[in-house]
């Protein structure tokens, strides 16, 4: 199932796993979607039929520390999820990084 993680990882700059009941997934997408107006693919595991296989997969991805959504890739790489992400843009990491992989013009 990692492989199909990282095929949707392959096909955007950045990719968000989501699960559409999550508060916190839904702030990473809109600081990244509506903030910073990044063209992020994002995948509810809910909706998809194979979503928990998906979501074993992220979790194990991220060492087995839960919880395994949000979880962030960009460019390729698994950043993390909701505390990460945040950290990286409070200290000002996150724009840059989104830059180099091709995700946002500035």
């Amino acid at each position: 199932m990692a492989d199909r993680v990282m095929k949707l990882v392959s096909e955007r700059a950045v990719v968000v796993f989501t699960l559409s009941s999550c508060c916190m997934c839904h702030t990473v997408t809109k600081l990244l979607i509506q903030e910073l107006s990044v063209n992020a693919l994002v995948h509810e595991l809910d909706s998809d039929p194979r979503g928990k296989e998906m979501e074993r997969a992220l979790l194990k991805m991220l060492g087995g520390r839960g919880p395994a959504v949000p979880a962030v890739f960009i460019g390729g790489k698994l950043v993390g999820g909701t505390n990460r992400v945040m950290s990286l843009h409070l200290g000002g990491e996150l724009v840059p990084m989104l830059m180099d992989a091709g995700a946002l013009w500035v």
